[in-house]
């Protein structure tokens, strides 16, 4: 008899601890905000590396920026705010590789312009001097 007490006591422990770790889940779950801010930061750098030119530059980069950022607005409508903060995150972080490497093209494009252009000057006064 003191075993079957033991078992019922053991059983209705169990049943304490799944239901007071349940609740706790689902009130981590639902305490977490919608990360309303993410997401428009992370639009503004999608947006702003599609300005810069990382659509010819870094298309890859760029696609995957705005994959990530319509799921992360996927996950928003659904309410699903850790992975919706997750993959704006990582949008933002594709959105600016691209366009870093959208304003890199573009400097070593006037770089390459200002050296044509010192070449040409030198040639001038090459040609002026003799």
């Amino acid at each position: 008899m003191k075993n079957f007490y033991n078992l019922r006591s053991n059983q209705m422990l169990h049943n304490i601890s799944v239901t007071v770790a349940a609740a706790l889940l689902i009130n981590g779950c639902a305490s977490m905000p919608a990360p309303t801010e993410q997401l428009a930061v992370s639009k503004v750098a999608v947006d702003s590396a599609n300005s810069a030119g990382g659509n010819e530059v870094a298309p890859l980069q760029l696609k995957s920026a705005m994959e990530k950022m319509d799921a992360a607005e996927r996950a928003m409508a659904a309410e699903d705010y850790a992975l919706a903060k997750q993959l704006a995150e990582q949008a933002q972080v594709d959105a600016q590789l691209a366009a870093a490497m959208a304003r890199s093209a573009k400097a070593q494009k006037a770089a390459s312009a200002l050296q044509e252009d010192n070449r040409v000057l030198r040639q001038e006064i090459d040609r002026k001097t003799q």
